[in-house]
């Protein structure tokens, strides 16, 4: 019992310090709202294709991506018409599948540049990346003038047809601006690919706006985020020209956000809806297989609870600090989450035991008491956020699974945690990182062709 009651002082008190940064995130929202600085832009029906001020590359990895990867290109060149756009395509010479559906599904259109890499896949993301760089470095120099913003995403995005001209025009006056991500819910994995939209609908509805707010480092998505050629520039020569993206880095699009505030430029996060409501966002869809999302965030935990605070510390300002310890809590949150479920299932057992007459539980100090009954508040305190903001994106039915989905998004985190922390250990005996990708079979296109012929 003494074990039990220590356990539950343990986890209650990291839960307590859990629950009361997420209520100082809330209420800096709030405060936000109220105040009219958080408020949603508006973007007219005639300037969702406009004009763009200057040329524009997005860059789009890919590696065993032949089942999503056509589509994301046909989808893109179709709904951002911009003859000042152009596509770089990363694909390896050992992916002859992927090359070929790249090949297929642009049909010609002298706007997709396809990037063959020297080495044989695959590498790192960020080391595809650097050789799309270079590859726009080399289309510069030939024409004679430079890109005015690269844009990011990845081979398995749906792009919002308005979100080229959105970030055109906030990319004026930043250096990095970050659109939101916006999962698609897939009714054949209600528990496990869509618990993504809930985590990113709070995260991009609520708390990458507090972040924006205090002009504490912007880490991006990797995807729907556009960063000015200047300032790749610079990535590239602080890296000392080996490139802007950190080739042994597991989520180079965190670091680079980052590295982008280090070198003092202005981040942006936008929301922005259409005239009829619709959020400009970037699509996709998520694992589907509980496997593949624990090594999804797996690669996350990893790269950024473990190898950014190798690489690149804690920073300099409180506010910094404060949402570099909120970024890399993930083993910790892991741990705690783990301790929790142990306990549950003690106390089960005890009171199991108290039926059966063998002895009887104590009853909790009240320290404890007040302890549990606040993180029990705090529970439901955020599970009311949690379904207030999915349903507001996704309809009250999603809100309510959300809710019911809390033990299957804990159980991927205490797995992804302990996963990342064995390959963090793993690493430091040298082993080189890998891309260790999600394969993806759906694309949002696709699903909801799907969904509407159901």
């Amino acid at each position: 019992m003494l074990v039990e009651h220590e356990l539950m002082l343990f986890a209650g008190l990291l839960f307590l310090i859990g629950t009361l940064d997420e209520l100082a995130v809330d209420l800096l929202w709030l405060w936000l709202r109220l105040t009219g600085r958080a408020r949603t832009e508006r973007i007219a029906e005639d300037q969702v294709h406009r004009a763009l001020t200057g040329p524009a590359a997005v860059f789009i990895p890919a590696w065993r991506e032949a089942a999503v990867i056509g589509p994301t290109v046909r989808h893109a060149l179709q709904h951002w018409p911009h003859d000042r756009l152009r596509l770089y395509v990363g694909c390896y010479r050992n992916d002859p599948a992927t090359i070929e559906a790249v090949l297929a599904a642009a049909q010609g259109d002298p706007r997709l540049r396809l990037v063959i890499h020297g080495r044989y896949g695959p590498s790192t993301k960020a080391d595809c990346l650097n050789r799309l760089y270079r590859a726009l470095e080399d289309d510069e120099r030939r024409a004679g003038r430079t890109a005015r913003m690269v844009v990011m995403h990845d081979a398995e995005d749906m792009i919002d047809p308005a979100a080229l001209s959105v970030l055109d025009t906030h990319i004026e006056a930043a250096d990095l601006v970050q659109l939101p991500v916006l999962p698609h819910p897939l009714s054949g994995s209600r528990w496990v690919a869509s618990h993504y939209c809930e985590e990113f609908a709070e995260a991009h509805g609520k708390a990458m706006v507090v972040r924006d707010a205090l002009r504490a480092g912007l880490p991006t998505a990797g995807v729907g985020c556009a960063i000015a050629r200047h300032a790749l520039a610079q990535l590239d020569s602080k890296n000392g020209g080996q490139g802007p993206f950190a080739a042994e880095c597991l989520t180079e699009d965190y670091e680079l956000g980052l590295g982008v505030a280090a070198l003092g430029g202005r981040s942006r996060f936008v929301r922005c809806r259409t005239a009829d409501g619709r959020l400009v966002a970037t699509r996709a869809c998520f694992p589907a297989r509980l496997d593949s999302a624990v090594r999804q965030k797996t690669r996350w935990v990893h790269g950024i609870a473990f190898q950014s605070w190798d690489r690149l510390g804690w920073g300099r300002r409180p506010v910094d600090l404060w949402m570099r310890l909120r970024d890399r809590r993930g083993p910790l949150t892991a741990l705690v989450l783990a301790v929790a479920y142990l306990l549950l299932a003690l106390v089960a057992l005890g009171w199991i035991g108290e039926l059966a007459g063998f002895g009887f539980a104590p009853d909790p100090s009240p320290v404890l008491f007040v302890l549990l009954a606040v993180n029990l508040a705090g529970f439901a305190w955020r599970a009311a956020w949690r379904f207030a903001f999915t349903a507001r994106e996704y309809g009250v039915a999603e809100g309510v699974r959300a809710v019911l989905r809390i033990p299957v998004a804990n159980v991927i985190a205490i797995m992804a945690g302990r996963r990342a922390l064995c390959g963090y250990v793993a690493s430091l005996t040298g082993r080189e990182p890998s891309w260790d990708k999600t394969s993806h079979t759906i694309h949002p296109a696709i699903a909801q062709e799907a969904g509407a012929n159901q």
